[in-house]
């Protein structure tokens, strides 16, 4: 062994909660106050002081049921942007959560602006303001006093099975190099979506200024995907509609400010995709649409029209954006100081992202039950990285960790200690370290830009407008079982380096099943998100249903359909017209396409 393998560390306990973002530290927190007496450990890759996607902060909760809301009309909201492809169990019993939730983190210490009701400030349907910059030192500050033990910075490596169940996890220090062997009765995955499996929009040294944190590299999917877990809906990829450059979000300027989106003429553009439907809502991903379909047509760029808006809103405006882009309040600062000074307030452009693999936003991750449990028994899933409930966002997240913990603690008191293989911690130990103990291999680098080159450009990247056909498909499955046999060779010299090694090698494994599911749903139903160049119609018939996936010990990828079961409400889903439209915009003569 090198000095990058420093010893290594033990532990046992009750729970196992690996990911210390906004799901693993509300289920810490949950799990010490239903049953104190529990040993609960989270393992976290950084600091569950600023760790995972609300690093940075953030200035809504767009999963709440505001006045008039109720959990069935946020599910009937879930299964219109999903055009009919969601879970509707899953949805319900975490709408149901949802405000108790809101409530918990606010008497924590979280700044929730509210109406002379009393009320959260409504900013949209299901959304409201926070003052969130602080939202992760919170939320950690929380976790930590609640008893539980928190080990920062351990990259969270594998499952431990014995028996086909889950009896822990492994990892390693990002720092000290240790390898960690934590054995656990029940474990909670909560480690987030994954970000840079594709090109970034922005290159080189601002390759991390992406929507999703750069830091979330799918490693809970991937070891889930290794130890044969029954995955969901890859295919549905998100694709964020932001403002250019500063990768920020579009919705505080869209529905705080009610900016118009608009074309380089100056013309709104958005009816004339949708005028047909009578001023009812768009689809989220529509709209990213319709930004590409004006931009293919010579109209672009795009932006959100700031003329106009009210001088006291645009400086709350960019208020908001301090607690999560700073970058976005400097670039709308600097236009509002012109503007104030004889010129004109600039609109801001706005542009899609790369694609990302993420279950809170959209419905890629674990296959799971009404309690979250995944499945492999022993292994629960909550947030980002548990599947077939979109819309949940970081409030979602809470709740789901919620319910997954209830469960856990119920299980964990009747289980005995959990006992984990010696032979294969050996064998996780030696995998874990072999890129140590390859001087002068490959660096991850370089392994990851190939990934994200093969998928932009045969897997629907932004350099292709997102959209992909078989052919491009067969050929990033093949580029990515070449690059699979390659990661053999990626070579570290630090702790650091070794977690970048994982990074990779997680993000493959993830790359390959997202392109599996992607090959087997062969309509459009989601524009840009899941956009078949040779198959552009949406077929209810055929495809109203989850792809669903696992893998085999041998690394074959077996592909599952699952039946859509609808609850007991009236719903009515975006007519096939809507696609049809669209898609005779698609085929004027001034699109390439």
């Amino acid at each position: 062994m090198t000095t990058v393998h420093a010893g290594r560390v033990e532990l046992d306990c009750d729970l196992l909660i690996i990911g210390g973002g906004a799901a693993g530290c509300v289920a810490a927190v949950e799990a010490k106050e239903l049953d104190p007496s529990l040993r609960v450990i989270v393992m976290e890759k950084a600091h569950v002081y600023r760790s995972g996607c609300l690093a940075a902060g953030i200035s809504a909760l767009n999963a709440y049921l505001t006045p008039g809301e109720t959990a069935e009309s946020f599910l009937r909201y879930a299964i219109r942007e999903t055009v009919g492809v969601v879970r509707d169990d899953l949805t319900l019993s975490m709408a149901h959560e949802l405000n108790a939730q809101v409530k918990r983190v606010e008497d924590w210490g979280l700044p929730i602006p509210r109406d002379e009701q009393g009320h959260p400030l409504k900013r949209g349907r299901a959304s409201i303001k926070i003052f969130g910059e602080r939202i992760k030192p919170i939320l950690g500050k929380r976790a930590e006093a609640s008893g539980a033990q928190i080990l920062n910075r351990i990259n969270a490596t594998g499952l431990a099975m014995r028996d086909g169940r889950v009896v822990g996890a492994y990892g390693f220090g990002v720092r000290d190099g240790r390898f960690y062997e934590v054995r656990a009765k029940c474990v909670l995955i909560a480690t987030g979506g994954a970000a840079g499996i594709y090109r970034p929009s922005n290159p080189g040294m601002a390759a991390h200024r992406m929507w999703y944190s750069p830091f979330n590299t799918g490693a809970g999917l991937a070891m889930g995907i290794r130890a044969g877990a029954e995955m969901t809906s890859f295919e549905f990829r998100f694709i964020p509609l932001r403002i250019k450059d500063a990768i920020a979000p579009t919705g505080e300027i869209a529905q705080w400010l009610g900016a118009k989106q608009i074309n380089s003429l100056g013309e709104p553009y958005l009816e004339k995709y949708y005028e047909h439907l009578g001023g009812k809502r768009m689809l989220t991903q529509d709209r990213l649409y319709a930004t590409l379909m004006e931009c293919r047509a010579g109209r672009g760029p795009c932006y959100l029209d700031l003329r106009g808006v009210n001088p006291r809103k645009l400086d709350g405006t960019i208020t908001s954006y301090l607690s999560m882009a700073p970058s976005a309040a400097m670039i709308m600062s600097d236009e509002a100081y012109y503007a104030r000074a004889g010129g004109e307030m600039a609109p801001v452009e706005i542009t899609g992202g790369e694609p990302h693999v993420v279950g809170g936003h959209g419905l890629s991750g674990f296959w799971i039950d009404e309690q979250r449990r995944t499945t492999l028994p022993g292994l629960w899933a909550a947030g980002d990285v548990a599947g077939g409930t979109p819309k949940k966002y970081a409030s979602g997240a809470w709740a789901e960790a919620v319910i997954a913990i209830r469960d856990m603690v119920e299980q964990a008191r009747a289980r005995p200690a959990a006992v984990i293989e010696p032979e294969e911690a050996k064998t996780e130990e030696a995998r874990v370290y072999a890129p140590a103990d390859a001087p002068g291999g490959v660096p991850a680098r370089e392994v990851e830009e190939r990934l994200q080159k093969v998928m932009d450009e045969y897997a629907g990247g932004i350099g292709v407008q997102y959209g992909y056909a078989e052919g491009g498909l067969r050929l990033a499955r093949l580029h990515l079982s070449r690059l699979a046999h390659e990661l053999a060779a990626l070579s570290a010299e630090s702790p650091y380096e070794l977690m970048h090694c994982h990074e990779v090698i997680d993000r493959v494994d993830v790359a390959e099943t997202l392109v599996a599911h992607m090959t087997h749903r062969k309509e459009t139903r989601w524009h840009c998100y899941q956009e078949r160049l040779d198959f552009p119609e949406r077929d209810d018939a055929r495809y109203m249903l989850f792809v669903n996936s696992v893998k085999g010990p041998d690394g074959t990828i077996r592909v599952i359909e699952r039946p859509i079961v609808r609850a007991e409400i009236d719903v009515v889903l975006p007519a096939l017209e809507d696609g049809a439209m669209i898609r005779g915009a698609r085929t004027r003569a001034d699109d390439p396409s």
